[in-house]
């Protein structure tokens, strides 16, 4: 199963920052520890230092990494706040059959709400799912509804 972790870097941040993004490792490690033979495909393993790239470079990676979005077949995105770029790529995802599972207290924004298949409000939420077997259970559940549409 082909997993794109997805989720907040630059948000409303004016300058060349990122948010804290050791939610990264910890959420690619509960994914290899609970999916047998996963792939997590993380963005910024590849591109560190993405926010020094320059204009065609950085065009080059952002929309490459919309196009991905295209082809996994779940994406993980963790929204504690508003988020451009994770907004994009759950609708290239969404668009194209991938399961969206979101982990955001957001639930009513509409990007959020409608472009989710699975919400979690927090990691600790979707960890306890994650240790009892829950998602893979729920994930299976979409893709089977996805199917017969």
């Amino acid at each position: 199963m082909r997993f794109f972790l997805a989720g907040i870097m630059q948000g409303s941040h004016t300058g060349a920052v990122l948010h804290n993004q050791d939610y990264r490792r910890h959420l690619a490690d509960l994914l290899r520890r609970h999916f047998p033979a996963v792939d997590v495909y993380d963005p910024l393993t590849d591109h560190g230092n993405s926010i020094e790239y320059d204009d065609q470079t950085g065009r080059q990676v952002f929309f490459g990494h919309n196009l991905m979005c295209r082809e996994v077949d779940v994406l993980l995105a963790f929204v504690p706040e508003a988020s451009m770029g994770t907004a994009i790529e759950m609708w290239e995802a969404y668009q194209h059959g991938a399961v969206v599972v979101t982990i955001s207290p957001m639930e009513i924004n509409w990007a959020v709400k409608f472009l989710t298949h699975l919400l979690y409000a927090d990691v600790e939420s979707l960890e306890s799912d994650l240790q009892s077997g829950e998602l893979a259970r729920r994930i299976d559940e979409v893709r089977a509804r996805q199917a017969e549409e």
